[in-house]
């Protein structure tokens, strides 16, 4: 799914967190989005998710311009996973149950995703008996599980360890490339921004400071303020 936001801004008293001229994100893209603390990239992600409005602006779904936010097609995970008080595998089918998938379906789903990301052993664990990782792949396997058309992801891998991280690398450019599924993450790592992501967008204080191929902007900057970030001279 195609996003594109065209003028949005985002005001909060006299204070405007967001202010963009255009962004675009392909279908079918893994679009990282870096910058400082205070750069509006947990912002950008919320409006694009519709759970939040922007104050000015457009923002258009798929090739056909929809403006419409089309909530059965996307899902957003948290840097802090949200999770019911149930079993690792009544987390990840609850989705599936609110959209009235067939009993047999939705169990092969759910062991689908369990086995890509080596929740099997957990499925009958209750989700706050996890450790902090384990709960940000059950929160990944839930919102993949309606195989949703837009994930967004807000700083997914901040604080767990190299080995989970690797899993849920590898997890998105899978559903990325087999299912062409649009993924956009927010991440303080350059370096899992250089593995994993085709196109980056760089944010300072609301505003697009550069986009482009992330391997080539993280090498080559052209923006003195994104060379800035990456040096770790940028810090708001």
């Amino acid at each position: 799914m195609q996003v594109k936001l065209e003028g949005v801004k985002k005001i909060y008293g006299s204070r405007t967190v967001l202010d963009l001229e255009e962004l675009i994100v392909e279908e079918g893209c893994l679009f990282g989005i870096i910058g400082p603390n205070g750069a509006g990239k947990s912002t950008l992600l919320n409006i694009m998710a519709g759970i939040d409005a922007q104050t000015e602006g457009k923002v258009y779904y798929g090739t056909d311009r929809t403006e419409i936010t089309p909530y059965r097609d996307i899902t957003l995970v948290f840097q802090s996973p949200y999770l019911l008080r149930t079993t690792v595998e009544k987390n990840i089918a609850y989705p599936l149950k609110l959209r009235g998938w067939q009993e047999n379906m939705l169990r092969e789903r759910v062991e689908e995703l369990m086995e890509d990301l080596d929740l099997t052993r957990l499925r009958k664990q209750k989700a706050w008996t996890l450790s902090s990782g384990e709960m940000q792949k059950v929160a990944l396997a839930r919102a993949l599980s309606f195989r949703p058309k837009l994930l967004l992801l807000d700083e997914p891998t901040a604080n767990i360890d190299p080995a989970t991280t690797g899993e849920i690398e590898r997890m998105l450019k899978k559903i990325n490339e087999q299912e062409g599924t649009t993924v956009v993450i927010i991440t303080h790592n350059l370096s899992q921004a250089k593995r994993i992501c085709g196109n980056t967008a760089m944010l300072h204080k609301g505003r697009l400071v550069e986009t482009g191929p992330a391997a080539l902007m993280l090498k080559d900057p052209e923006n003195p303020l994104t060379k800035a970030f990456i040096d770790g001279e940028l810090l708001s």
